[in-house]
């Protein structure tokens, strides 16, 4: 017997959504104080993998030991503290973390790796003049995103972007991660492997096997996975699991390595200036200058994200430059303070907001004091530090896939049969993978990157700008999609261009009141276009 005809609605296409629906708690509704704070707690806990893997990297390079780099984390996290609280008071007023950023390491390397310093036999003294040389580097490049923010240079260039061009954007900006997945969860896949299992069974799996609790399990699923897989590490370390192991497997593995608590002090206020004066190089400078504005590009297509899983409606052009000025303003932040990396939106924060579902302010503005706290109780906060990489890297498996669907998520405003979107979209993914992973894979066999001239700062400047996936797949679709037909009224509706109109300016939806204006009524002395 043949199966009935399908109804007429049945064939209907999903309905098109400007604010994603089924979010738990939207950008200005907060969940009940207790709920929030464990929330928070948590979102902490995931920013902490970029606030200690980075310094991990930099400091021993720069000639610093165990105590200067517990003091380089506990000074990026009370930066990314104070950062988060004004980006969400007085920036785009999404929750977004603003954390550390590798767009900034490899301009950091240049400057550890340069010529002036090798010279330094004392390793102290090459760790505070090093320090001091980035701090330099910093400052000046924070003005670049400080001018463009404020003045309405970047309101400009946010206002080009569609649906189709932002989505390669916001895409990449998630599954361009991917080196930092499973690669790093396969350094210690004892470890690693039952933690990602563990997080998708707690979180995708037992909400539906046990509904009375499925709210819990969804909504703190790291807290709980990392609870389990850590106290499973510690007893491998423990019981001599790793007792004649190679010492890279046992700095992966065992719970005891990191040297975060042994290093850091009971109590530490961060203070600028506290590795002493900022020196300043002009070539440096302009390179961390490039580092800067890739981020600038990087953290849109990240605010982009996080207003779909805030369930707000998309972010004016205007709020999202005025975001970025103060994300600039945490750049300079950092220079004075000696953070001795840059900041930028932190991506897996981004995912944890469509993992829990809870795109509330208030969470995050929680989780900034929890970083500011446990910055100053040193101890305190290292012993959360010193949580093994290839936890942190299982759980950003999740996380960086669901800011990537956040941009794939752009394209229903999009005609996918439409042969100028597929040639965009496909055009601009595809080149946004395959050139960084040339440039990357070149500098892994070279040792330098593939422009190498005698300008060291001019070399950074261009293998910065084309070893981001995220930069370089935003950058060929905006530009594909602003010339390829432009004066074309079909191309303009393929592209979802029309389904973003009322949100160009602030004014011209009423929910941008209720989302994006600033408190204390700023807004009079601060307007939004």
């Amino acid at each position: 017997m043949a199966a009935p005809a399908p109804k007429q609605e049945e064939l209907q296409p999903h309905a098109v959504r400007d604010q994603l629906p089924a979010v738990s708690y939207c950008l200005t509704s907060p969940p009940p104080w207790p709920e929030a704070i464990l929330l928070g707690f948590q979102h902490y806990l995931v920013m902490l993998g970029t606030t200690v893997i980075i310094p991990t990297a930099l400091v021993p390079q720069m000639g610093g030991g165990n105590e200067e780099k517990a003091r380089v984390v506990q000074t990026l996290l009370f930066v990314a503290g104070i950062n988060t609280l004004l980006q969400s008071f007085l920036g785009t007023r999404l929750p977004a973390v603003i954390g550390g950023s590798y767009t900034f390491v490899a301009p950091t390397i240049s400057i550890v790796l340069a010529a002036r310093y090798a010279g330094i036999a004392d390793p102290h003294e090459r760790f505070l003049r090093t320090m001091r040389g980035t701090q330099g580097a910093l400052i000046v490049a924070s003005t670049l995103q400080i001018i463009m923010g404020f003045s309405g240079l970047w309101r400009i260039v946010v206002r080009l972007l569609s649906p189709l061009s932002a989505a390669p954007l916001v895409a990449l900006a998630g599954f361009g991660l991917y080196e930092l997945g499973f690669p790093s969860v396969a350094k210690c896949i004892e470890i690693g492997l039952p933690q990602i299992i563990l997080l998708v069974a707690i979180s995708q799996y037992i909400p539906h096997l046990v509904p009375l609790l499925g709210t819990a399990f969804e909504r703190f699923a790291i807290i709980m996975s990392v609870a389990v897989v850590w106290l499973y590490a510690f007893f491998l370390t423990v019981g001599g699991a790793y007792k004649g192991a190679a010492q890279k497997t046992q700095f992966h593995c065992r719970t005891d390595r990191s040297g975060l608590v042994g290093g850091a002090s009971w109590i530490s206020v961060p203070y600028p200036f506290q590795w002493g004066a900022p020196t300043f190089d002009a070539g440096e400078c302009f390179a961390m200058m490039a580092a800067a504005f890739v981020a600038l590009v990087e953290s849109t297509g990240a605010f982009i994200a996080v207003s779909r899983y805030a369930s707000a409606t998309p972010c004016p052009p205007s709020v999202m430059s005025r975001g970025i000025g103060w994300q600039g303003v945490g750049i300079l932040l950092g220079g004075l303070f000696g953070t001795a990396n840059g900041c930028s939106v932190s991506v897996e924060n981004a995912g944890l907001l469509g993992l829990t579902r809870v795109g509330s302010r208030r969470v995050v503005q929680i989780s900034a004091g929890f970083m500011i706290f446990f910055s100053i109780l040193g101890k305190f906060g290292a012993v959360f530090a010193s949580i093994p990489t290839p936890i942190i890297a299982a759980i950003y498996c999740l996380l960086f896939a669901y800011v990537g669907m956040a941009g794939i998520g752009l394209l229903q405003f999009c005609n996918l049969n439409s042969f100028r979107t597929k040639f965009i979209l496909g055009f601009s993914l595809f080149m946004g993978i395959s050139v960084p992973q040339y440039f990357n894979e070149y500098t892994s066999v070279a040792g330098f990157g593939p422009v190498h001239t005698r300008a060291r700062w001019f070399n950074d400047m261009i293998n910065v700008v084309f070893s981001s996936k995220a930069f370089v797949g935003g950058s060929v679709a905006l530009l594909l999609d602003s010339t390829l037909h432009r004066h074309d009224s079909t191309a303009r509706r393929d592209q979802g261009h029309h389904f973003w109109d009322r949100f160009r300016s602030f004014k011209t939806d009423p929910r941008s009141e209720e989302f994006y204006s600033l408190p204390f009524n700023l807004n009079k002395f601060f307007p939004s276009f």
